[in-house]
């Protein structure tokens, strides 16, 4: 979505931090906090709500045909690594780690 935030919504979430997002929340690996505020924003949002339901859809159909099978430690690490480095790169976006935290940097 090329806006900076949903027209209409009234949170702080930015379009490009709840799709960054969108498979924390489907893991539970959200904290509390940020959960209400990236649901809030899916909610509110038409595109981020279609783009959570695809993946929603993916995760579950994955879920089925791989059998259960859980990736290794390791692996979800390096993937989570490199799902950072992305979204910092592409959205000009910081990362900070205590919990898994995005702000957007303003020059």
């Amino acid at each position: 979505m090329t806006e900076d935030y949903c027209s209409g919504a009234d949170d702080k979430v930015r379009c490009e931090e709840a799709l960054a997002d969108i498979y924390l929340l489907l893991d539970k690996e959200c904290s509390a906090e940020r959960d209400a505020a990236l649901r809030k924003h899916i909610e509110d949002c038409p595109p981020c709500l279609e783009e959570y339901g695809i993946d929603e859809h993916i995760k579950q159909l994955l879920a089925r045909k791989c059998g259960g099978d859980h990736a290794p430690d390791d692996l979800k690490s390096r993937l989570r690594a490199s799902i950072r480095q992305t979204v910092q790169t592409k959205g000009a976006i910081t990362i900070e780690r205590t919990e898994v935290k995005i702000e957007q940097t303003f020059e």
